[in-house]
């Protein structure tokens, strides 16, 4: 069996639960076609750099799976029926990455704006200029 990333994008008009479900339900494809999903990441609803099919903001979730080019096969092309679904894309890797991803990380060390170094958001301290 190989190893894969995938990540799609769902609709921004559809709930976080449907999102689930629709994980869910791509996780049956796969283990009826005799793979099993590793890791699922939800990555929250996000901007799109541009619009598609008139949606601003899509849903992200990362799933690792460990499965045949088959099943794999089978699960995209239930995902270009769905309505739902509005973007996919599936990347064969040697090995898959354990705990979270970097989107995952970079959510944790975030934090709030104002414990940034350096007092501003370019870098510098506010001082008045001089005249």
């Amino acid at each position: 069996m190989a190893l894969y990333e995938h990540v799609y994008l769902a609709r921004q008009d559809i709930s976080q639960q449907q999102v689930e479900d629709l994980t869910n339900s791509l996780s049956e494809i796969l283990s009826a076609n005799g793979g099993k999903i590793g890791k699922t990441e939800y990555w929250g609803l996000k901007g799109l750099s541009y619009r598609i099919r008139k949606n601003r903001k899509a849903h992200y979730t990362l799933l690792n799976i460990d499965a045949s080019p088959a099943a794999v096969a089978e699960m995209e092309r239930q995902m270009r029926i769905n309505e739902d679904i509005l973007r996919f894309m599936t990347v064969r890797v040697d090995e898959l990455e354990e705990g979270p991803s970097a989107m995952m990380q970079k959510r944790d060390e975030r934090g709030d704006r104002g414990d940034r170094p350096g007092g501003d958001r370019f870098g510098g301290d506010r001082r008045p200029r001089r005249a």
